[in-house]
């Protein structure tokens, strides 16, 4: 009987874990957003009311529609919670060197990221993504030097996977930068790219580029104060 107790423990650690991130999720945003409570607090009452009225006038009662109403409520507040959250951690790195890696970490299941892959003495960085859309390589910094850095980039991705497509993206400020890509909506940008690797051609770019890794120079990402927990303001959002 004692064996059979011991798994508890693990998940009540997991849950504990996981109040801990929303906590330090919610210190982050209300940083950047100081209403933010005051923000939950009203579109809780206004959804769960919402729900509760319509709820009542169709079935009546009391208990449904006031259960109704709270779960709703709860679901409408955590919901903008997390896309807030997500806004405020954009905005907090948002200029900060690396702040395009720590964007593309929030890619999902499907997406291999390889920060700084190229670079340099400027700190100009490009970074690498491996998807559905082929090789996406993503430069940052100063966009005048970032275009013979990603054309040098390109060549080198190119003796190795001359039929796999390979895309270049600048991430940076559009109204400083024509045609760059903000960093809050670098992951949305570089998942409409479109769908031209399957799995298995994916598992084989990433083999064949691990050849090409083996004779570069390892770089560390430039310091900086990059929030860590940008990957949890998105699942919160989705509730994970």
């Amino acid at each position: 009987m004692a064996k059979s107790e011991k798994p508890a423990k693990p998940a009540k650690a997991a849950k504990q874990s996981r109040r801990k991130q929303i906590a330090a999720s919610y210190r982050m945003t209300k940083q950047a957003d100081p209403r933010i409570g005051l923000i939950l607090l009203l579109t809780f009452v206004v959804a769960g009311g919402i729900a509760f009225l319509l709820t009542w006038l169709l079935l009546g009662g009391w208990l449904f529609p006031t259960l109704n109403g709270v779960l709703i409520g709860l679901l409408a507040a955590l919901i903008l919670f997390g896309r807030r959250a997500q806004a405020s951690a954009y905005k907090q790195i948002e200029g900060q060197p690396g702040a395009a890696a720590a964007a593309l970490g929030m890619l999902r299941r499907g997406w291999k990221t390889d920060p700084a892959v190229g670079f340099n003495k400027n700190q100009d960085i490009v970074h690498r993504v491996v998807g559905p859309p082929g090789v996406v390589l993503v430069g940052e910094g100063n966009p005048a030097r970032l275009k013979s850095l990603l054309a040098n980039e390109r060549r080198k991705h190119e003796r190795v996977l001359s039929e796999t497509p390979i895309f270049e993206v600048i991430c940076g400020d559009p109204a400083q930068h024509p045609g760059a890509v903000p960093v809050s909506k670098l992951t949305k940008h570089v998942t409409k790219l479109g769908r031209n690797l399957k799995p298995a051609q994916i598992t084989d770019v990433l083999a064949r580029l691990r050849a090409l890794d083996a004779n570069r120079s390892n770089i560390p990402l430039p310091k900086g104060p990059i929030p860590t927990n940008l990957k949890g303001a998105r699942q919160n959002m989705r509730g994970r």
